[in-house]
């Protein structure tokens, strides 16, 4: 299996050089040349494995450089005992509602089910390619991935890994986990502006070469753990057959029934997932893309224009505070029929003008796979009360806008295909929201917030988010975009420093 560029497909890489490269010179992404095709013998076969034999079954069939050995390895550390019981991505019930829950890793969020498989599979990556210089993992974060990110890099050998986030665009707690975090290998920095300014400036730093070369001199190369990085997004895969698996053991499904899925997004990497499980062959129906008050890519899916002109809202779902979606780059790559030249003009178009239209063909193909809507912090609110009053769950803001997109499709289409709602964090990451929700009384102090929602939901507050009260905060201050490679570097000098 070799991997190609949405820019340039002459450039061809094993599954070893796409991960520990994560960005092609050209600024495209990396592909697998094709999508290994499943049928429903495999699908089946899924339901009487653990998850981490799942994940070894599925991600085998991209990973033909990895010995099974070596992919075993990866599977069984990244998901056996690692998250809450024996279940990594459980399907709960909540009333008529089937919930994918993604959130029971160390950090709380989706983004474990890729992050603590990454940093494995790049250190078996530089072991297949005889890689002995030092990988160092940046990141640009909306709030998860970078404390999922440092989590499953934190002192990992011949990696050293430095987070860029909005100063004002993510919640306390997910501030307070990266600002806190431990390791001699790890750098967090904030940044002043939005997502997109810290996505725009870590893009920039992979294109210096004055910069790669002065990291060469000292056998230091960057590398992304962003879902960019085709290391990053084919865990993502797994979840879906997992769930798909998991649905029809309990026998709510027949393998082969057709299951929608509703997907919060921002940067389009967990509904691509789930597209192209889909174009393995994995029974999907139709993709609901959901998206906040920052609709840009209910936009693009319903109208065929992206225009990232547009006022950028801070919301009560911050991880999805985006105006830029990477991985719709790599969507555009399969719409256009693998054609380069045409993705590469998009980005182009999308640079420089800040917009680009697809032609009334390809959004005609769009509407057949997708469907998208967007709600405002209001309905979000809403939501989750509703669902709350209705059958006792409690949900995040980010899996409520997905159960209100998912509200809005069926009202509007009355499908009543099975369907699967993920769910991205626990409710606890964003408890501030969710007490507003439940109407009940904010408490000023974030973890005075933690303890209120354990009384009103009856959970108890996740260990790892209750020991941040006791953890010295490590990372302080901000610095401006065109100041981000200069923080890159002092923090690699203190890392050299404390190693």
């Amino acid at each position: 299996m070799k991997y190609i560029s949405t820019r340039d497909p002459s450039i061809q890489l094993t599954a070893s050089q796409a991960i520990l490269k994560g960005i092609s010179p050209e600024g495209g992404l990396f592909v697998p040349e094709e999508f290994p095709q499943v049928d429903l013998d495999f699908i089946r076969e899924l339901e009487g494995l653990t998850y981490w034999e799942r994940a070894e079954r599925i991600m085998a069939l991209y990973l033909d450089d990895f010995s099974r050995e070596d992919l075993k390895a990866c599977t069984e550390g990244a998901y056996r005992g690692t998250f809450d019981g024996d279940r990594p991505a459980p399907v709960r019930a909540a009333g008529d509602l089937r919930l994918l829950e993604l959130w029971h890793g160390p950090t709380c969020a989706f983004k474990d089910m890729a992050l603590q498989m990454l940093p494995r599979l790049v250190s078996t990556a530089r072991r297949n390619l005889g890689d002995d210089r030092r990988a160092i993992v940046l990141v640009a974060t909306s709030g998860d991935t970078g404390k999922a990110a440092l989590e499953g890099f934190r002192d990992v050998d011949g990696t050293g890994i430095a987070v860029f986030y909005p100063v004002d665009g993510v919640s306390q707690i997910q501030r307070l986990q990266m600002a806190t975090q431990q390791g001699s290998n790890v750098a967090v920095q904030a940044v002043e502006g939005n997502f997109d300014d810290c996505q725009t400036g870590v893009k920039h730093l992979f294109a210096k070469e004055q910069l790669a070369e002065r990291l060469g001199e000292q056998k230091m190369y960057l590398t992304s753990a962003n879902s960019i990085n085709w290391g990053r997004l084919l865990p993502q895969i797994v979840y879906y057959f997992s769930a798909y698996a998991d649905l029809a053991a309990s026998g709510e499904i027949q393998v082969g029934d057709k299951l929608n899925v509703a997907v919060p997004t921002g940067n389009f990497g967990n509904i691509l997932a789930c597209y192209y499980a889909k174009r393995m062959g994995l029974p999907i129906g139709r993709l609901i893309c959901a998206s906040n008050r920052n609709d840009v890519l209910t936009e693009f899916l319903t109208t065929g224009t992206y225009n990232r002109k547009r006022e950028f809202h801070l919301t009560n779902t911050p991880s999805m505070d985006i105006l830029i979606s990477s991985n719709l780059e790599r969507y555009l790559f399969e719409l256009f029929g693998r054609e380069a030249r045409a993705v590469a003009y998009c980005m182009y178009r999308l640079n420089e003008g800040g917009e680009y239209s697809v032609t009334a063909e390809a959004l005609d193909q769009i509407r057949e796979e997708f469907a998208a809507y967007s709600c405002d912090d209001q309905k979000t609110l809403d939501t989750i009360r509703e669902i709350h009053d209705r059958c006792g769950y409690v949900m995040d803001t980010h899996t409520a806008v997905a159960v209100n997109a998912l509200e809005q499709y069926q009202q509007e289409t009355g499908d009543r295909t099975p369907v699967l709602v993920v769910s991205t964090a626990s409710p606890f990451k964003f408890a501030d929201s969710v007490l507003t929700a439940l109407g009940r009384e904010v408490p000023a102090g974030e973890f005075d917030c933690l303890r209120a929602l354990s009384e009103v939901s009856g959970l108890a507050v996740p260990a790892s988010l209750a020991q941040l009260e006791e953890l010295p905060v490590r990372f302080e201050g901000a610095v401006r975009p065109q100041e981000m490679e200069h923080a890159l570097l002092h923090a690699l000098r203190k890392m050299d420093e404390s190693m």
